[in-house]
This record gives structure tokens, sequence and C-alpha cells, in this order.
């Protein structure tokens, strides 16, 4: 799911499925390109496909590609997949050992070096057979026919392949990214001894929390449905679906279909009962109950004896928490193998032939991808599975953005770090000292019935760049409070957990309330080049990054589960109550001359569900349960709110 790499023809929503990002070239690059002789895996690799026996006869198809050149032996690298095993060829998917995809291995320079890359439909999904499973559970006290244990399925592979494929060197690896980052984690759990080395890239991990499904037990609306209107089941073996079909919204813009159909029931009625099956468990299970702490892997990520490189993207706005709960829970589980971090300035999946060089329209200085691909992730696995020197082996690969410098530490969070906090004051002021006098709180009127966007453009599904977006839009609100700190003098640089703590009311009886950490650029900044102007023409605007307010971190709490994501509790209107949350962490640096922002309001549209403001089930919300509320912040003596943070060289 991701929610998990989405497959082709989906670019704005949740997915990105591995080695799918391929960035556009320049002109001139392209030409010196096309003149240069085209890569062919057919001519360095035979593909074989396999259906490969689980211990319960269920057999699950392989695709294996074997470098000609037998000369050698090889290690195999494998990638497990609810996407598909097969190859996308005229626009459509195609199994068959005549199809070969342009790449199959993460970098050119696995390729070149020689990896027997093994690519397999787990069980339940296109041509493997079984039953298939959101989030297969690890420990689930009884299975149904055709259903498994990721664990197993793996072992299972790994001896089926090293008794019947040739030329190899008995070490196997594993990767993938988002969904596939999952099954990586779950299948070296009591891992096979043959797997040496693994690395689950934005793994979606536990879906409730932070990932996938809810921040702060909000539901990520426009994620999940774009996503699920695609990503469905289907009876199985099979080849199909040949394409992926984008939802028809019958809008331009995302916002203004939610908007109107309001609630969750008049939303997903829009929707086919095969696009219903797999969201409703998700949209229904709104509490953190069963349902969820089952499918949480972090609990069961133990007995594992490969190396584990871990990677995820400060911007990925899917599998963001997913990566440093997964490092966590191996590291503190199994302390005597290696478990590694890697933190860039990526949007999902970015990290795959992409350059990285850029987001939006913030510039990260170098091309991050490929220093990834080249300088940690190939060293890694020819360490682990060929036995080559890899020099400067650090624990955690933190890229510092705002400095744009790759740091390394010794684990994550950095232990150096301090805490502090960052106290909201009266008149919209930003600073590390308690307020001493003024209003005693800040307030603002939320309108279910008119939300707070969370981009200033139309779109459909979740544009990438909102990750790094530009907040004015938002500070011009009434419904939006604004905080700025002072003109730096120094350069701040931010390195773990973002904590709110506040405290609020509400005329309601329910709220969310959405916690923004914001980067102000300077009023003196250099302009950012968007294109070449036509000079005939009259030019569109510029996007002037001089005072750009660029989003570093936003979450959500949704105030009902303020005590805790099992029990749903009411507030009591214009009662006074504190609330603390963790939102994900960050490793940004702002600069000298910057601001710090904080921007608080109470929807984030339609990225985040509407809360109706009144207790409710919100998945049974009905149009009348949606009022205004007054909210409030405080920041009078004895209820001072602020933004606790970790704080390097301070």
């Amino acid at each position: 799911m991701t929610l998990r790499a989405r497959p082709l023809l989906t670019t704005l929503t949740l997915s990105l499925a591995l080695g799918l990002a391929l960035a556009q070239l320049p002109a001139a690059a392209a030409a010196a390109d096309a003149a240069a002789p085209r890569y062919s895996l057919r001519e360095h690799y035979t593909k074989y496909e396999f259906r490969i026996p689980m211990r319960d006869g269920v057999r699950l198809f392989t695709a294996v590609y074997v470098p000609k050149d037998a000369s050698k032996t090889y290690p195999f690298l494998i990638q497990r997949t609810p996407y598909s095993a097969g190859v996308q060829a005229d626009g459509q998917l195609h199994y068959g050992v005549d199809y070969y995809p342009e790449h199959i291995g993460p970098a050119q320079e696995f390729e070149d070096s020689g990896y027997i890359f093994v690519k397999q439909d787990v069980r339940g999904r296109y041509m493997s057979e079984g039953k298939w499973v959101e989030m297969t559970p690890h420990a689930a006290s009884q299975r149904a026919a055709g259903q498994g244990n990721e664990s197993q399925d793996m072992h299972d592979t790994v001896e089926w392949l090293l008794k019947n494929v040739a030329n190899h060197n008995g070490k196997v690896g594993i990767l993938g990214t988002s969904y596939p980052g999952f099954y990586t984690s779950a299948s070296i759990i009591d891992s096979h001894p043959a797997i040496k080395a693994a690395s689950p890239q934005a793994p979606v991990t536990n879906l409730y929390m932070n990932d996938d499904s809810y921040h702060g037990g909000a539901f990520m609306l426009a994620a999940n449905f774009d996503f699920y209107s695609a990503f469905v089941e289907a009876p199985n073996p099979t080849p199909l679906p040949k394409t992926w079909e984008r939802f028809d919204y019958g809008e331009a813009d995302g916002y203004d279909f939610f908007l109107k159909h309001l609630t969750l029931s008049n939303i997903t009625a829009t929707l086919s009962p095969t696009q219903r099956a797999l969201l409703m468990p998700t949209i229904e299970h709104s509490t953190y109950d069963e349902f969820w702490k089952q499918r949480d892997i972090v609990p069961h990520l133990k007995n594992i004896k490969a190396a584990v490189l871990t990677v995820g993207g400060w911007y990925d706005a899917e599998d963001l928490q997913g990566p440093l709960s997964t490092y966590s829970a191996i590291k503190r589980n199994n302390p005597a193998i290696y478990s590694g971090l890697v933190m860039g300035p990526w949007s999902h999946g970015a990290w795959n032939r992409a350059d990285g060089q850029s987001l939006g329209y913030v510039k990260f200085d170098a091309k991050t991808g490929a220093y990834f691909r080249s300088n940690i992730l190939y060293p890694f696995f020819e360490q682990h599975l060929k036995g080559k020197n890899n020099k400067g082996v650090a624990e955690v690969y933190a890229f510092e953005t705002g400095s744009n410098v790759w740091r390394n530490y010794p684990a994550w969070p950095p232990q150096q770090a301090k805490t502090r906090t960052l106290y909201l004051a009266p008149d919209g002021k930003l600073g590390w000292t308690q307020p001493a006098a003024g209003a005693e709180f800040d307030e603002y009127v939320a309108d279910p019935l008119k939300p707070v966007p969370y981009t200033a453009y139309p779109a459909q599904g979740v544009p990438k760049e909102y990750m790094v977006g530009d907040q004015r839009f938002a500070a011009s609100r009434p419904d939006v409070l604004t905080y700025r700190s002072e003109i730096l003098e120094e350069d701040v640089t931010l390195a773990g957990p973002i904590k709110p703590r506040l405290f609020v009311s509400t005329t309601g009886t329910d709220a969310d309330w959405i916690v923004k950490l914001i980067d102000v650029y300077p009023a003196e900044y250099p302009h950012s080049d968007d294109g070449a102007a036509r000079p005939n023409d009259v030019p569109k605007p510029a996007l002037t990054m001089a005072g750009f307010q660029q989003l570093v971190r936003g979450d959500p709490l949704r105030g009902k589960f303020r005590n805790g994501y099992e029990t749903a509790q009411p507030f009591t209107p214009g009662k006074v109550e504190a609330i603390n949350f963790s939102m994900s962490d960050v490793n940004h640096t702002f600069r000298r001359g910057h601001r710090i922002m904080v921007q608080i309001q109470s929807s984030w549209f339609p990225l985040v569900d509407l809360n109706p403001q009144t207790f409710v089930d919100i998945p049974k919300a009905k149009r009348e349960d949606f009022r205004k509320a007054t909210q409030r912040i405080y920041h009078a003596p004895s209820m001072y709110s602020g933004i606790e943070v970790q704080v390097l060289g301070k």
C-alpha cells in the first residue's frame, strides 16, 4: 500500500514503485545520452520465471535475472512486492521471459558488478497463489487457508533458490521501497542464515502511528482515498490489471471534490465495492485497536542475523516514521548486528534513480540520490554480500537540510542534542524564553465547511512537493495562528523529534490541532530560476523565494485522542486542557538571517479528513455534525504553550 510504492500512472498519489522515479534530463544531457550506447539488461542477463513452492503448498511467482558471465559466482538480491514482478512495456504490464525491464538493480553499479536479481509476487498478488492480507500480521492467532507468514515465505524462497539456481555464492540480500520495504523488514525476522544484508527503504511499519493511514489519530484522507481507488484485491494467479486506472474526481481540485461530499460515508460511496474493500477497514478502525496492533511489525523485529541499512526521506509524505521506528527497533532488539540508518532530503522513494537535487522550489545543492546509491547503498551490499572493503562506515547518515550537508552520527537521535522549548507568546511572537506579560490566549474560529487547504494550488492525490511547500497562503488566513521568532543571529540546528506542548480550549466537543514548523527565508534571497522566459509573451508570475515560508514539519493531533489513541474522550466546552504529542523527526538548520515560524490551525484539508468538531464517531458523522468552534491557544503563566525541540550546538 503506499502508502507503499504506488505503481506507474499515479504520479501525484501515494506511491512510487522502486526504480520508477526517473528525473527528466536537461536537453543537452538527453542528447548526449541518446548518442551513447544504450545499456541493455538483456545483453548481460538471462531471465527465468519460476513458481516456488512454500511449506503449505502455495506457489509464489518469482522472476530471476542471472548474469550471463558464468566465470564467477554472484549473490542474490531479492525484492518481494505486491505491485507485480512483471514488466511494464508499451504502457501495459507483461509477464514472460521475453520481457525485460530497462533496469532491475537499484543502481547501475549493481548491474555492472553482477548480482542474481530476484523479484517475487508476494502471496495473493498477481501471479502468486495464496491469500493476500494487508500488512501480514507476523503472529496471527489463526490464518485462513492460503494466508502465510512473510518470514517463512522468505525462508522457503531462499532455500529453493540456493538449491535450484546455479552460480551463486551462497549469500542473499534483500531490499525494497515502501510496501516492498515492509516485506523486507518482515522477511528478516528469524532470518535464514544465508541472508547477510537487508535494506528496508521507506518501510511501512505501523499504519496507525504516523504512517500511511493515520497521523495523531487523524485519517490521512487524500492519500488513502487515491491509493485504494486503484490498489484492489483480484483473483489470483492473474497478470491483471494490465494498467492502473486513475479515479475520476470530476473536479480539477481534490479540495472541491471532498468538500462537496463532506462526510466519509458520502466520500466512500463514490467508490465501487471493489475499491472500498481494502479502504473501509482502515477508516472504520478509527482507534488504535487490535486491527492495527497485530499489523505493527516493530515488536517482532527480532532474531535478525543480517546487517540492516534502513533508508528514509525527511520529506516522505507517506512513510517518514517507518524508517525511524524500524531502525530503532532493530538496533534495540538485535545488538549483535549492524543496524544503520540513512535519512536524506527526499520525497517517497526519490533516492531510487532520481537525482535528489531539489524538491519543488527547495534546492539541496547536490545530487543526493546519486551520492546515496554510489557511496552508501552499493558499498553496503558489496561489503556484506561480496566481502569488499567499505571504508568509513557510519551508523547514521543524516542529510541536514537548510545547510545542505551530510552528517554522520553514532546513533539517532544524536545524543548531544539538548532539549529546548520554543514558546508561543502574545502578538505572534516565538522565542526561547517564557513570555512575561500580555494577552492570556490567542483564538480563531474554525469552520469545517471552510477548511484550511494544505496546498496553495489545485491538486488531486497528494503532491510530493507539499512537504516543503510555501505556507504564505496559510499565514494570511484568520483561522491560522502564526508565531515568528526574531531574525536569527546564528544558525539553529534541530535534530530529533518535534513535540508540541500546548494548553488549549474549544467551544466544541472535539477538535484537531495541526502544528507546522516553518523556515522563513530572509527578505533578500537569491531568485529561484523556474525556467526560461518567453521573450515575446507576458511571462507567468515568478515565485519569489524572498520571504518563502518553507514547511519543515507538520502533523495533526485529533483532540479526542489527547490521552491515548485507544479510547476517544470529548472536550468539555471552554475547559483548558493540556495536549502533548510527537511529530516526526527533523534534521534541519535554520540559517542565520532566517526566522523560525510556528503555525497552528484546526484543519488541513483534504490531506487530513475533517473533524466535525462535535464528539462523534467520525466515519459515521452526518452533515449536521459539522459545526464552527472557537479554538484558543494559551500562553499565560502556568499555561505556557510551546514546541519542544532537540537543538545541536547549544
